[in-house]
């Protein structure tokens, strides 16, 4: 599992090594790109996308906007990444990359509509492109023409919104994976088959071949699926999943995650067993080492992990100025960016803890919990004061503050899962769990406090999709929005299960 909004994963190996990509939406650098040898434990090993040549996310870029669904596949000894950007009217582009880790090519765009697009080569060297629908068109993908199509060429089985289409040649036939539903609770995954990828294809004798609706599976939303084959000749299928928490109808907070599940083949048909929170390696694979969880930002360009919202200006943050610690400008705004500066990662754990040591005297700034720009908590500092701020929506309220003392601060953000109410319990007061409304009924509650005096505790729904909708999930991090202000360290720690992403 790669914990926290890691939405719409795709696959591919090459030798004993396993890539893997994700949806990135509004954020820079886009579609982080992961490396692992058992398909268990996870290494973030950079972003494909990772200047502004290759992603421009215009400041009218809404929440959720930007990359959406990328696709990996490597063919004759080279990487290929295709996506769209949404808030880019050129349709969908590709890159390429002999190495994973980059650099990679800038785009090659494609002027085809929809979304989710895939590569698949046949025997005869042609590349296949399909996209939502599901549509295929055939491609020259060095010059992105269209040489053939697009048509349709299966419609699913009935459900809402066919999407994440994918083609494999396997044994004499053409699989066709597709995911419909809807991304929500209702996603499933289906499977249709040809001789040709041009049809006519045929459904699986069982469709869906994996969903989780309808059911009390703590994993929930599955769907958007892709495939890879082990080199002991077994299959395994990674796709996105949720893990809503809280009363009814439960909150996701950590958006949509990317999840393991293995595959037997039966009378020609893959056969997919429900999905776990956990899948053990074989004894025989070795994982990579585990990943630090403390950036003291000694190395001379950010870790992967550290994401901005739609860009990252060079002069709006520093490794250099001042060495051993993170410093952020807030530049000012203008047409092509807001007045604050953002460093974030993605929240993995349901139970976690960060904390960041900021410098004497700043601007203004702190620590924010994101889901967009009007759904986030902000432990800030400014004028010998931290105060604990809430954006909901169109309220913006400062919910606690007190006076701190002159020089460096730590500033902590503690999210912990919210015990449910007893059936014979009607009130939080009664269970013990404080005052009603505050991690009662939500997934969680979220502390915040600076040099360990606790500030404010606030209800996690409304940070969470239900409540703020769209497509990703919470990113904590550090900010400015006046002046500078330096990071001497930030520190995550999740207790849940074993962190997945390195933070250095």
């Amino acid at each position: 599992m790669i914990g926290g909004f890691h939405p719409d994963p795709s696959v591919c190996r090459v030798g004993e090594d396993y890539y893997l990509v994700c949806s990135s939406f509004e954020y820079f650098p886009g579609v982080p790109i992961f490396h692992s040898r058992d398909l268990v434990h996870w290494r973030q090993i950079g972003n494909v996308l990772d200047r502004p040549s290759q992603l421009h996310l215009p400041p009218g870029t809404l929440a959720s906007g930007g990359i959406f669904a990328p696709t990996i596949r490597h063919h004759d000894g080279l990487f290929y990444m295709i996506t769209t950007n949404v808030s880019d009217d050129r349709g969908h582009f590709l890159v390429t990359a002999e190495r994973p880790e980059g650099p990679w090519s800038d785009p090659v765009w494609i002027d085809l509509p929809r979304v989710d697009p895939s590569l698949a080569w046949d025997e005869e060297g042609h590349c296949w492109l399909t996209t939502s629908g599901p549509r295929l068109a055939r491609i020259d993908p060095a010059s992105g023409e269209v040489l053939e199509g697009p048509v349709d060429i299966w419609p699913g089985t009935g459900g809402k919104y066919p999407e994440a289409p994918h083609l494999f040649q396997i044994g004499g036939w053409w699989y066709l994976l597709l995911s419909e539903g809807g991304t929500e609770r209702g996603h499933a995954v289906s499977i249709a088959r040809a001789r040709s990828p041009r049809g006519p294809f045929e459904p699986g004798p069982v469709n869906p071949i994996l969903t989780h609706r309808g059911t009390s599976r703590p994993i929930q939303s599955t769907g958007h699926a892709d495939l890879v084959c082990a080199p002991d000749g077994t299959w395994w299928m990674i796709l996105l999943g949720a893990r809503p928490r809280g009363y009814s109808p439960e909150f996701q907070v950590l958006g949509r995650e990317t999840f393991l599940v293995p595959v037997e083949w039966v009378d020609g048909w893959p056969v997919v067993g429900p999905v776990e929170e956990r899948h053990p390696a074989p004894a025989a694979w070795h994982p990579l080492p585990p990943p630090p969880v403390r950036d003291d930002f000694d190395a001379p360009v950010p870790a992967p992990c550290w994401i901005s919202v739609r860009s990252r200006p060079d002069d709006s943050w520093s490794l250099t100025e001042r060495p051993g610690r993170l410093t952020l400008h807030a530049t000012g705004p203008t047409l092509d960016r807001p007045g604050h500066t953002f460093f974030g990662r993605r929240q993995q754990h349901h139970d976690c803890r960060v904390s960041a040591r900021l410098d004497a005297d700043p601007g203004r700034a702190g620590l924010s919990v994101r889901l967009d720009e009007a759904h986030h908590y902000d432990l800030e500092v400014s004028g010998g004061e931290a105060s604990v701020i809430a954006r909901i929506g169109p309220l913006r309220q400062v919910v606690a503050r007190r006076p701190v003392a002159p020089g460096p601060l730590t500033l902590t953000v503690h999210c912990r899962t919210a015990d449910p109410l007893p059936p014979s319990v009607t009130s939080a007061a009664e269970a013990g769990a404080g005052p009603v409304g505050v991690g009662a009924r939500g997934p969680d509650t979220i502390a915040f406090s600076a040099d360990g005096v606790l500030l404010a505790e606030l209800d996690g729904r409304y940070l969470s999709t239900e409540v703020a909708t769209g497509f990703t999930g919470r990113v904590i991090g550090m900010y400015v929005t006046e002046g500078s202000a330096a990071f001497d360290w930030f520190d995550y720690e999740g207790t849940d299960d074993e962190p997945v992403v390195p933070v250095a």
